[in-house]
């Protein structure tokens, strides 16, 4: 017995390939999703279970396989480009989380920004690591993780398959994330901050009144300890503060609405 194959499946492979390549390079930058711990295995098999369940309703939307070779290449390098920067956008918001730790870090006196880490490497602290840790936990387990997916569907009406990233547009969203992840990352250290600020200025009356006083020895250690008291109980409004300001961030990207 003959079996033919569809006359469209020609259609269908490339419009696959096409979307595999935006959604596998999304995928590896997805807050929740992309993360370096995964094997690479999981992480790739994710890419292409997402890709099969978005093409059925793409495929009317997705180009003619073109006749030559580069073009079609050139429509996956665009289509990958497109990946990657939608896939940033979404990790520039829940990088403010780790960058807070960092700041925290600074502030309460547990790393110094002229000395690495010997274990947890150059210029990472051991706060910015856990609260890094944290953010697949509670993306995962609040379901956040389903808003950049569900843009990604949606990004194809504003940037349809095999069509370059506009410029001006994409660089001005990408300032404003950068700007947005910084912002959210100082004001969710703000607290810390402020104590600091407090601490060295009490530290400095002290010295200015207490002369012969070694200041040094008295601050450092209740600088710690201090700040280690302010970070356990804030940790909960903190982390409270970020899931709401990235719940925010991720219910506008580009392709959402």
């Amino acid at each position: 017995m003959d079996f033919a194959l569809p006359p469209d499946l020609g259609n269908w492979a490339f419009g696959f390939m096409l979307v595999l390549a935006r959604v596998a390079a999304a995928t590896m930058l997805l807050p929740g999703l992309g993360e370096a711990g995964p094997p690479s295995m999981l992480r790739a098999g994710l890419a292409g279970c997402i890709a099969l369940l978005l093409l059925p309703g793409l495929m009317p939307a997705m180009p003619r396989p073109p006749e030559a070779g580069l073009q079609m290449g050139l429509m996956l390098a665009a289509e990958v480009v497109t990946g990657v920067w939608f896939g940033w956008l979404a990790r520039a918001l829940v990088l403010a989380l780790p960058m807070a730790g960092q700041f925290v870090a600074y502030t309460i006196g547990i790393a110094n920004v002229l000395q690495s880490d010997a274990e947890l490497g150059p210029q990472t602290t051991a706060v910015a690591r856990l609260f890094d840790a944290a953010v697949p936990v509670l993306i995962l387990a609040t379901g956040l993780y389903t808003l950049p997916l569900a843009a990604l569907e949606g990004l194809y009406r504003l940037i349809p398959a095999g069509t370059l990233l506009p410029a001006a547009d994409s660089s001005q969203t990408v300032l404003r994330a950068v700007t947005d992840s910084f912002a959210l990352a100082l004001r969710l250290a703000s607290p810390f901050v402020l104590a600091s600020l407090v601490w060295h200025v009490g530290i400095g009356l002290m010295a200015r009144f207490l002369p012969r006083l070694q200041v040094y020895f008295v601050a450092v250690p209740g600088q710690i300890l201090g700040g280690i008291l302010l970070l356990a109980s804030l940790s909960g409004a903190l982390l409270s503060a970020w899931l709401e300001a990235t719940r925010t961030g991720l219910s506008v990207l580009p392709g959402t609405g």
